[in-house]
């Protein structure tokens, strides 16, 4: 079951691959995406220095009270990948038109894991196209509920 999902990306871009990685987090952001708050909509991911890091992503404190005056809720968190996975993600990077972005953040076995996804931006008309085929499957289900 996921916890938060970015429910943009399947609009925004054409999916073409998928991984899945756990991410570093302090012990309030956990109990915070545990409730499931928080936002993978501006969220992407970057490659530096040998090290994999989402941006962009926003975790709000799980207790303001009790949080550091100096916390950033969109603060840039490591991923945590297997070195053969960040060469990949960094010869993806580089190509020009395609982005790696989070879809789902979900609990497994206690864990935090983050679905990624290697997207290509869509025109246009793509995401018209895209409107068009949910409208038509939409009043087709209707249509069959009604008989």
């Amino acid at each position: 079951m996921a916890l938060i999902s970015n429910k943009k990306a399947s609009f925004n871009y054409e999916i073409l691959d998928k991984c899945t990685a756990g991410m570093e987090l302090f012990g309030f952001e956990v109990k915070s995406l545990k409730k499931s708050q928080g936002s993978l909509e501006a969220a992407h991911v970057t490659v530096r220095g040998g090290e994999a890091y989402i941006v962009g992503m926003f975790i709000p404190p799980y207790q303001v009270g009790n949080t550091p005056n100096e916390y950033d809720p969109y603060r840039n968190r490591r991923l945590l990948l297997k070195k053969a996975e960040i060469l990949k993600l960094s010869s993806i990077e580089e190509t020009k038109g395609l982005t790696i972005v989070p879809l789902t953040l979900y609990n497994k076995n206690g864990l935090l894991k983050i679905d990624l996804a290697v997207g290509r931006g869509k025109k246009k008309f793509d995401k018209r196209e895209s409107i068009k085929k949910q409208d038509t499957e939409r009043q087709n289900r209707r249509e069959f509920v009604d008989r």
